[in-house]
This record gives structure tokens, sequence and C-alpha cells, in this order.
């Protein structure tokens, strides 16, 4: 038997997650929440923010970023984000330039740097979208990006924020900080 002195203390992680839908948003972003908390009691929700499509022409999308803590490993916390993705009516299958019901984009999975399967993390574009980074600014403004060791209060203080449009908007389930 081991010692229990030697026995590590369990792996809990910080994790952030964006959020995002542009078909029925406020539906499906409610669903999505409630999913999540089943999951991760500790869920945090920033505000949800209204904004243009990125990279397509649609209906504007609600965006807002959860933190919460885990002891799973990135392939069974990514399953769990796809299942959730999937109750929420999106196809594995659906082009990536389009609407959608639900995205879920793992922004933060503690301080992990690199690429794990299939996820780059920190998610590359997080400081390009401010409907990402702002979000998180919100609840998790004292965590340190680990590729920079900026906050990111810092990093959405820097960010220049001229032509890009965030509307907060009411969601059930979300709960401002």
């Amino acid at each position: 038997m081991k010692d229990p002195a030697l026995i590590s203390v369990s792996n809990v992680r910080a994790v952030y997650v964006a959020a995002g839908s542009n078909v029925e948003p406020e539906e499906n972003l409610s669903t999505a929440l409630a999913s999540l908390r089943r999951y991760f009691p500790d869920l945090r929700c920033s505000r949800a923010y209204a904004n243009r499509a990125v990279g397509f022409e649609g209906p504007d999308f609600i965006n807002l970023v959860v933190g919460f803590t885990t002891d799973l490993g990135l392939p069974e916390l990514l399953a769990i984000l796809h299942e959730v993705e999937s109750h929420c009516g999106r196809g594995r299958t659906a082009p990536k330039w389009a609407p959608r019901r639900m995205d879920l984009d793992l922004l933060l999975f503690g301080d992990e740097v690199g690429e794990f399967d299939g996820a780059v993390l920190p998610r590359p574009d997080l400081l390009r979208r401010a409907f990402m980074l702002g979000p998180l600014a919100e609840i998790a403004p004292t965590v340190c990006l680990p590729t920079t060791g900026q906050t990111i209060a810092q990093l959405w203080a820097e960010f220049d924020h001229s032509g890009h449009d965030l509307r907060p908007v009411v969601i059930a389930g979300a709960t401002a900080p």
C-alpha cells in the first residue's frame, strides 16, 4: 500500500469555456448552461453579449464565458462539451463558418500550453476575439495567460476595442459576476 503522504493531491484545474449561439441563442445558451451545471456545480458565468457573426454573414451571436473546476482529463472534458453541443442540436459535421445552435470553445485548461487531443491551449484566437476575452476578464481577471504571464484583466485593458461591438443581453441561467 502507498504511503498516504506520497499520494498526490487531485489534479483539479480551472477551466474556461466560451459559449455562443446564433440559432435560437437564448434557448440554446440556457440549455447549455443547465447541462454544464449538472457536470460542474461550481460553474460561474460572465454576462452575455450580442455581437456580429465573425467569418460569415449571419444573424448576430450571443456569447458568454463560463468557468469551473474539474479533475477530469482533457479527453473526458472535450467529450462532455461535445455532448452538450449535441444536446443543443449541433451536429459534429456542421461547417466551421456557419450559423451555430451551440459552440463551446475551450479557452483555458489550467496552465496547459500546446496541442492536446485536437485542442490548442490556450485557444489561439482568445486574444483576437472581444466576445471571448471581455467576458473572460469579468470572471477571471486575475488569472494569468500561461503563454504571456499577463493577467486576463491586463490583456483586456490592452485590447483594441474598436470594431468589436458587444451589447449586453440577458440570458436565463446566466448570472452576472
